[in-house]
């Protein structure tokens, strides 16, 4: 008998008889009978086989929980998969923990190189930032992680993905989104939002995997909610659930000192880009993901790329969160930086409302889009001619200019000095103004005319 979830708490449910007019036949029973069903047919000798499911798996205390879970609910084959995107010492120990909870298998795969090419990359050459402040750490990476999901899926013929995402947050729309895209056929289990998870809080999560034997070293308060990778780092929870309270950054910072007590002497960095990407740091070539461990360790030590912010989640509600991003800060300045001195003005206009639109594209979790696609295209074509050095000063929380060059540069020095030079005359200033305030001049004269006849009836 093979055992095939149609869509909880329903089944569809595949019977191999010895007899040829009954093989094959397809059957839709309530979840409350395949129990019953399952110890029949395994007294009589039939073989189950049990549907997989690829389980996101952090290892956090959600996911740990979720392993057992699955299994005891709805009889699946749990295997877990951890994506890494730069998560480094969080991924110690996963193995053993997720065979420990139950999983038949875990996959750690490294997509890395691939997350800072195919995703930070784009959303800095588009100086792609959430309600000027957040740099998409958590959303830039969900794409990458859903996608490698689905493969995993595939290989192990998987009928569903599961992931541990609130029915409070965005993830879970970012996750669902992508996965949609990529393999509709896939079922989705979000067991925040089933009726059958009835764990709604970290004390009960630590009691149900004590119920079943796993004893993992998690605590009800000691610290906040974290999401990590190579970009950034989040916190939510504690203190920082209420805004009107300042964070406790002597707890909560892992990337970055407090600028207050960041190097009394500031720092020089030079980076070079090519066509929108980057390349180099202080004269060493290096690949994007290694320039981004770079710059995290310089900017982490003056105090850079702190923010504090109160969002406007997709699901509606506003939430806080302190997030580290110190390389991240540093490169998208840098490359900004560089953008002043290439663009021109009206392309420069376009860009950012392009770069407005790709941040709310990646923030919604709509990456496998046509119209993100689009975006992208625009923001690749003004990339052409984004090549040169930028050199800046890193000093107590500060990112501040020292100088920037590019054989692409608009600048003119003498058309920006006072001095007069061929190409501009200030005569020729007087027609422009004339022309450029005409409307204006226009309006003005008429108010003034409509006042003058009020005056005389008055």
């Amino acid at each position: 008998m093979y055992i095939f979830s149609l869509a909880f708490p329903v089944h569809i449910v595949y019977i191999k008889f010895q007899k040829k007019s009954f093989r094959g036949k397809i059957i839709v029973i309530h979840e409350r009978t395949v129990y019953m069903i399952k110890r029949i047919y395994r007294q009589k000798g039939f073989t189950l086989m049990k549907e997989k499911v690829i389980l996101a798996y952090s290892g956090g205390l959600d996911t740990t929980a979720i392993i057992p879970w699955l299994k005891e609910t709805y009889g699946y084959e749990v295997i877990c998969c951890c994506v890494d995107c730069g998560q480094e010492e969080e991924l110690n120990g996963l193995d053993e923990r997720a065979k420990l909870c139950g999983a038949s298998k875990l996959y750690i795969e490294d997509i890395v190189d691939e997350f800072c090419d195919d995703y930070i990359v784009p959303c800095v050459q588009a100086n792609a930032v959430y309600e000027n402040k957040y740099l998409l750490g958590t959303s830039m990476a969900r794409p990458g992680i859903a996608k490698k999901l689905v493969e995993i899926a595939r290989k192990e013929g998987a009928t569903a993905i599961c992931h541990g995402a609130t029915g409070k947050g965005n993830d879970q729309i970012r996750f669902e989104l992508s996965i949609k895209a990529l393999a509709p056929d896939l079922k989705i289990i979000a067991p925040w939002r089933d009726s059958n998870w009835k764990l709604q809080s970290r004390q009960d999560e630590i009691d149900y995997c004590k119920a079943h034997g796993i004893h993992l070293p998690f605590s009800v308060d000691s610290s906040y909610s974290r999401d990590r990778n190579l970009w950034h780092i989040s916190h939510e929870g504690l203190e920082l659930e209420d805004p009107s309270l300042e964070p406790n950054y002597e707890h909560l910072l892992v990337l970055t000192t407090p600028p207050e007590k960041a190097p009394d002497e500031g720092e020089y960095v030079t980076m070079t880009f090519e066509k929108g990407v980057p390349t180099s740091v202080n004269g060493k070539k290096m690949k994007v993901s290694d320039i981004i461990r770079e710059l995290n360790t310089l900017g982490g030590k003056h105090g850079i790329g702190i923010i504090d912010i109160v969002e406007n989640r997709v699901v509606g509600m506003k939430s806080r969160g302190v997030y580290e991003t110190p390389g991240g800060t540093i490169l998208m300045e840098a490359h900004e930086q560089l953008e002043e001195l290439v663009l021109d003005r009206a392309t420069m206009e376009v860009k950012k409302d392009m770069g407005n639109k790709l941040a709310q594209i990646v923030y919604e979790g709509k990456w496998f889009t046509p119209l993100r696609e689009a975006v992208q295209a625009f923001v690749e074509s003004t990339q052409e001619y984004v090549t040169g050095e930028v050199k800046f000063k890193l000093y107590k929380g500060n990112i501040i200019k020292a100088g920037t060059t590019s054989p692409y540069s608009l600048y003119s020095e003498s058309l920006a000095s006072f001095t007069t030079g061929d190409l501009y005359d200030h005569h020729d200033a007087d027609g422009f103004i004339t022309l450029f305030g005409l409307p204006l001049k226009v309006r003005a004269m008429k108010m003034l005319e409509l006042q003058k006849e009020n005056n005389k009836n008055n």
